[in-house]
């Protein structure tokens, strides 16, 4: 009878384990069927249906902003009577944006990477180094002794944590091209598509990865050469006991590349210092705030920490941190990044401590009227250049680009790995109603229709119709044929404003400023290749898919 027992058990667990296989079968074969075939995906090359769903990581520094309406603009006081803010309804959608403003030791990796690829020593290299290399002597002032500043700020340990100045936008820019190469560089190393340490072993001026490149043409990036084998089978494809997959490269559809860091456009930078999440209640917003916190001050009226000031400010004249003993912020210059609180979002320092740069050219009237989605100006729509060759141009060592800036300081344009960029042309634009032409730079403001002298009836332009709308010193630097430097002043009485089409946006109050600067939607330009002592940045990265982090559901 108990031999029976035990053969009635046996067969059961044998029954259990098969209707468990059959299960476990046909889920698995479900869950790889194409739903627009019924193939299976799983023995074809079908990287987007496999990875449908898949959803995106936040990049290293980054905190995840929920996209929505808000009213962008200046809703309280404007004693300035600058009229260049008023509010505007306008929509972002989700993104990412750094935690903390970019800090100088942060910018240090850039620059100790940059030294050991494209060595300042060698001539054809010696520019990309020093273009990169945020000007130090910012700090100084013609009544002020400030030396201390500039000799330590940038490399000092102390200030490692500080966020970097004396940038300018143009340099803000490529730091966060060279960061979007690098996280995505660890990234396809962590999942196995590039072989491990070559991001620091192999790296040289000759196979810098970058990510586009990498896009393009994988079996010619660095790192991913003919040696790699993915014994992770990272790529999702069945394989055979033992087998292993050789050259198999990452896509956008792997569902693994992050979209590129980037400086934030205008409207995300205010939305996300704004922070008015923290004040909604159900689908009601009860209150505009005036500074990324709640209330009206700028002192703390939280028990613990009541009285303490909570942000780094200009108190007032002579007055950059409070009395020794007892300081008012805890500052006089900058101080180290999360040393306030955070506002709801989770951002640090969204007020004062530094300004920012932020992605938009200055123009004094938001055109909500225009777009109300997404709004930013300074689209300059590029192409891949393709060379004589037929095939996508990579800039090489012999190819690299320099820009001679406004001030004299040299740029690199480009770097080795990067495709080549053209504008756009009537290939891409022909017949389009969402855009005409590459650089819409001035489009509604700047170019010739917005112009007060323009006439809608005459086919032919006459001498007033072509002046500019912004009549805008322009400056000259020129090389003669010793390659020596020449700088002209424009010395014109007869220039009428400051703005161009190169000066950018700034937001956010800093150590320099008056609590008056402090209100996220203010707003001041400044020449995108010059830098301070008070303006820094962060960058920030669209988000892709869902607009939400997590499922909503009723509060009640």
């Amino acid at each position: 009878m108990k031999v029976n027992k035990i053969v009635v058990l046996q067969l059961m667990m044998s029954m259990v384990l098969m209707l468990g296989t059959a299960s476990c079968s046909k889920k698995s074969s479900s869950t790889h069927a194409s739903r627009a075939t019924g193939w299976d995906v799983d023995s074809q090359n079908g990287t987007a249906a496999r990875n449908a769903g898949k959803k995106q990581q936040a990049g290293p520094g980054l905190v995840f902003v929920e996209g929505g309406t808000f009213t962008m603009g200046k809703v309280q006081d404007d004693v300035m009577h600058d009229w260049n803010n008023t509010p505007t309804q306008q929509h972002v959608q989700s993104f990412y944006m750094d935690e903390t403003e970019v800090t100088n030791g942060m910018y240090l990796e850039y620059l100790e990477w940059l030294k050991k690829v494209f060595p300042p020593t060698e001539e054809n290299y010696k520019n990309i180094y020093e273009g990169a290399s945020p000007d130090t002597l910012v700090w100084r002032n013609r009544l002020g002794y400030n030396e201390t500043m500039t000799n330590n700020y940038l490399r000092h340990p102390s200030y490692a944590n500080y966020p970097v100045v004396g940038v300018n936008w143009i340099q803000a820019v490529e730091f966060s091209k060279w960061r979007t190469d690098r996280v995505n560089e660890a990234v396809l190393e962590k999942n196995g598509y590039l072989k491990k340490g070559a991001k620091t072993n192999d790296v040289n001026a000759e196979n810098a990865f970058n990510t586009e490149g990498y896009l393009m043409s994988p079996s010619t990036s660095r790192g991913a050469s003919d040696e790699i084998v993915l014994k992770k089978n990272p790529s999702g494809k069945r394989t055979k006991a033992g087998e292993e997959e050789k050259n198999v490269y990452a896509q956008r559809s792997s569902g693994i590349i992050l979209p590129e860091y980037r400086l934030p456009t205008e409207a995300e930078w205010e939305y996300a210092a704004a922070a008015d999440v923290g004040q909604r209640e159900y689908n009601i917003y009860k209150g505009q705030k005036k500074y990324p916190w709640s209330g009206d001050y700028t002192r703390s009226n939280k028990r613990k920490n009541r009285g303490d000031q909570l942000a780094n400010f200009k108190q007032g004249n002579g007055d950059y941190g409070g009395i020794a003993g007892w300081s008012d912020d805890g500052a006089d210059i900058t101080n180290a990044v999360k040393s306030y609180a955070p506002n709801d979002f989770g951002l640090y320092d969204m007020a004062g401590n530094v300004a920012e740069w932020v992605a938009d050219v200055y123009r004094p009237i938001i055109d909500n009227e225009a777009n109300d989605f997404n709004y930013y100006r300074g689209n300059q729509y590029a192409k891949n250049k393709i060379g004589k060759d037929g095939k996508v141009e990579i800039v090489t060592t012999a190819t690299i680009k320099y820009d001679t800036l406004s001030n004299g300081k040299v740029i690199a344009r480009n770097l080795p790995g990067e495709i080549a960029q053209v504008p756009v042309d009537e290939q891409e634009t022909y017949l389009r109603q969402n855009f005409s032409t590459s650089d819409n730079i001035n489009y509604r403001d700047g170019d010739k229709q917005s112009s007060r002298y323009f006439d809608f009836g005459d086919s032919e332009s006459g001498s007033k119709a072509d002046q500019a709308m912004y009549n805008s010193p322009k400056h000259n630097v020129t090389t003669d044929s010793l390659g020596k430097m020449i700088r002209k002043y424009d010395n014109s009485s007869k220039r009428t404003t400051l703005i161009d089409d190169k000066v950018r946006v700034y937001k956010g109050g800093s150590w320099r400023d008056r609590a008056y600067w402090l209100d996220p939607a203010q707003r001041r330009y400044f020449p995108q290749d010059m830098a301070t002592d008070y303006i820094g940045f962060r960058c920030a990265m669209s988000r892709v898919g869902s607009k939400s982090e997590k499922r909503k559901s009723p509060r009640n």
